[in-house]
């Protein structure tokens, strides 16, 4: 876009941390590839919640659609969970996002009591390989909320230093015109034995590493982009169903012709150029085909009018601080009162 670059971005590097069970006590962890085995509780037992699932993103002409995929990773996992970030960013989070401890019955949930932070606030100075400052103010946000919760670690844990705890794919419109964007951020987890000590360690969040998603490279195709949690979820993406003429999709668009546009508008990579309304509607009926009977949400966001749900979630948005200088008309998760 005039005057805006691509962002600096660095490449996704994740592999699933499927389950965390800390005892604050006496510091075991648990891990289950599967989440198939039961895990004794106790009283001071400390359980992060993970959510897992894809994000899937079709930026289309003024509009951008976007879902989300609830796939369990576990027996006990929770959705993937959308919010507000801020007057211009919605935010889908997985992994790690909720907390939860026995003798608390109200679990930590990373998408309550979210305070925006102004976009220009001078507090947050983006740095080499980070996002740029409107992106690392909610980054570092997140990163806030998360230290405590980690920090409460003091035993060595049996985790690569590339496994994400919590991601977050960001989906919005940047500033000064630079149009659509679509961010995977992660957090991880790194350790520091303390010698004096003995088997004591310390735990600490990394900040978060940006990876951008779209708008890609000057002159590259422009196509669906989807982020999933585990990264390294086996099964092809939408955009390779699309590519690969699989005849459930291709069967969309032999039966309906608006679909059949938006489907030769993918196949040639300019999806921005496939029609609003059109694009949202064979969002929603490729999703289903997708999903497999997995629950998903679905909705839309434009600059003008902001967002509206076509797949609501089952539980309810929960209402952000609102900063003061957070415009009126702009996009909410929140559902309009029925009059």
């Amino acid at each position: 876009m005039p005057g805006c670059g691509r962002r600096d971005a660095v490449l996704l590097r994740a592999a699933l941390l499927w389950r965390i069970t800390i005892f604050l006590l006496s510091g075991v962890l648990c891990a289950s590839p599967f989440g198939a085995l039961a895990q004794e509780q106790h009283e001071d037992e400390i359980v992060a919640n993970l959510a897992g699932g894809r994000a899937i993103v079709h930026v289309a002409k003024d509009v951008i659609v976007f879902a989300a995929i609830d796939q369990p990773v576990e027996r006990n996992s929770i959705p993937p969970r959308v919010m507000d970030l801020d007057a211009t960013h919605i935010g889908v989070l997985f992994g790690a996002s909720e907390w939860r401890i026995p003798a608390d019955p109200k679990p930590v949930r990373l998408d309550r009591n979210f305070q925006r932070v102004a976009r220009a606030d001078p507090r947050y100075q983006s740095a080499a390989g980070e996002g740029e400052t409107d992106l690392e103010t909610i980054g570092i946000a997140f990163l806030e909320k998360l230290r405590p919760l980690v920090a409460q670690l003091h035993h060595k844990l049996d985790f690569s230093a590339d496994d994400p705890i919590f991601q977050i794919v960001i989906i919005g419109y940047a500033p000064n015109d630079y149009g659509p964007e679509v961010w995977v951020v992660e957090y991880r987890m790194e350790q520091e034995q303390v010698a004096t000590r003995g088997d004591y360690w310390q735990t600490r969040v990394e900040r978060p590493r940006f990876t951008q998603l779209y708008p890609p490279e000057k002159h590259a195709p422009r196509a669906i982009v989807e982020s999933r949690y585990p990264p390294d979820s086996k099964g092809p993406t939408l955009a390779e169903l699309i590519h690969g003429n699989d005849p459930h999709i291709t069967h969309l668009g032999s039966g309906e012709p608006r679909f059949a546009k938006v489907l030769d508008n993918l196949r040639g990579g300019q999806a921005q150029k496939a029609a609003a309304v059109d694009s949202a509607d064979f969002m929603r009926a490729a999703l289903p085909l997708i999903a497999g009977g997995a629950p998903f949400v679905l909705g839309t966001m434009d600059e003008r009018h902001g967002f509206e749900w076509m797949v609501p979630p089952e539980e309810p948005v929960e209402k952000v601080q609102e900063d003061k200088n957070r415009p009126p008309d702009a996009p909410t998760l929140r559902r309009t009162p029925k009059p």
